[in-house]
């Protein structure tokens, strides 16, 4: 059963950056497509970017090209969101999610392809 534990939100003014940490423990990254998702309140949870399992491949939704990198350390099964220009608008819950994956032909950003969800972690862009 995987274990995704989030880390390293906060609060940030608008145009700075935060580096989020996903570990995920129990799972093979090989093996999972990665997803970051964000949540803002009265809103839905949005898919910012994912990981796919074998070949690493990335998507990324429309809002944050640019500015957001996914990454991931095998060696460490920590998956990373790299928040460059945050945005007022970026503000929310982050969470990282595992989608169990044996074929690799990329990630998918819906969330009811996510089995395995973390606790999220807040960020707040605000001056």
């Amino acid at each position: 059963q995987p274990q995704l534990v989030e880390s390293g939100g906060g609060l940030v003014q608008p145009g700075g950056s935060l580096r989020l940490s996903c570990v995920a423990n129990g799972i093979t990254l090989d093996y999972y497509h990665i997803g970051w998702f964000r949540q803002a309140p009265g809103k839905e949870r949005e898919g910012v970017a994912c990981i796919s399992s074998f070949r690493g491949t990335t998507n990324y939704a429309d809002s944050v090209k640019g500015r957001f990198t996914i990454s991931r350390d095998k060696a460490l099964n920590t998956i990373y969101l790299q928040m460059n220009n945050l945005k007022p608008e970026d503000t929310a819950v982050y969470y990282c999610a595992a989608d169990p994956a044996l074929s690799d032909y990329g990630c998918e950003r819906t969330s009811a392809k996510y089995d395995d969800w973390g606790q999220g972690t807040q960020v707040t862009v605000s001056s």
